[in-house]
């Protein structure tokens, strides 16, 4: 039997209405099926995020500790594995892929500690830097040809088809100007999306500790590695908007862009308009939703690339 938290009960319920609910229902059957498919034995509490349960497991064969992840299969999840099995072959610092169930979006993965994330790190710069790496890694590799992921120029041009209605949402004059520019920038570089397999996910919360080996970078007592990807294939500037915003101080706009940029090798401007694209693609999320002003952290975020800090 598994017990299934009431956060991911609600969250479950309130982002995949019915969908989820079944979902729900159908957990504590999917857990046994795969403890017994891939002779696992519980190991630990579970953990959760918004969509997945992850039980923390043992392999019985060989003894090795892994991470079962269950979740349903959707637009965000089924290209996961995908990218997790190709990040792993070119040692990228993405959590490994053991084992995977397409039909239902099952997988085992490296046991990491889900206790230690890099949003722990007191040190912002040190979390920005320890994020670039991964970036760097992540995005040298290109996202593998008729492998079903979505690119960033389908997203970019749904974005921009939605960007009129999600400004004319806005009740402030001055926000509709910046979502205007935002939609502007990604106009510029919309003709070359890129093809960089990219994670699209990672704040400081998606990267836990794991242990010391190929692949990842180093924290306390081991690597640094990077979960939760939602892979598209893109342009690495699309990348920066997470480890800009979290813990968000706009007086550190400046350094991290700096920080980001310079490791991952990116040219300044494309990154600039790829961020704004973020900005505006998370405006026209919220205005599916009724939101009638901007994030105030990402407001802030897009006026200081912009130049009107």
């Amino acid at each position: 039997m598994i017990d299934i938290p009431d956060a991911l009960i609600a969250t479950q319920s309130k982002y995949n209405g019915e969908a989820g609910r079944a979902f729900l229902a159908a957990l504590p059957g999917m857990a046994a099926e795969f403890l017994e498919r891939w002779g696992l034995r519980r190991d630990g509490e579970a953990l959760y995020g918004v969509c997945a349960l992850v039980l923390p497991v043992v392999r019985v064969a060989d003894g090795r500790p892994a991470a079962l992840k269950l979740q349903s299969v959707d637009a965000e999840t089924v290209g996961e594995p995908v990218a997790l099995r190709v990040w792993g072959e070119a040692s990228a610092g993405a959590v490994g892929l053991l084992d995977h169930d397409a039909a239902t979006g099952t997988m085992l993965l490296e046991r990491l500690d889900g206790h230690r994330s890099l949003s722990g790190t007191a040190d912002a710069r040190e979390a920005v830097r320890v994020v670039a790496e991964l970036l760097a890694g992540l995005t040298a590799v290109r996202a593998p040809a008729g492998c079903g992921l979505r690119g960033l120029g389908e997203v970019s041009a749904r974005m921009l088809a939605a960007a009129p209605g999600a400004v004319g949402l806005l009740v402030d004059e001055g926000e509709r100007r910046l979502l205007t520019d935002c939609a502007a920038a990604v106009r510029e570089v919309v003709g070359e999306p890129g093809d960089r397999l990219l994670h699209w996910d990672l704040h400081f919360g998606n990267v836990l500790a794991g242990q010391a080996g190929p692949g990842g970078h180093a924290g306390p007592g081991g690597r640094w590695v990077a979960i939760d990807p939602k892979p598209l294939a893109g342009d690495p500037g699309f990348e920066l908007l997470p480890a800009l915003v979290d813990r968000f101080d706009a007086g550190t706009v400046g350094w991290r862009f700096d920080l980001l940029t310079e490791v991952l090798g990116l040219d300044r401007g494309r990154a600039r308009a790829w961020t704004l694209g973020r900005v505006l693609q998370n405006a026209c999320w919220g205005a599916e939703g009724g939101a009638r002003r901007l994030e105030p952290e990402q407001a802030e975020l897009a006026r200081r690339l912009l130049g009107r800090e």
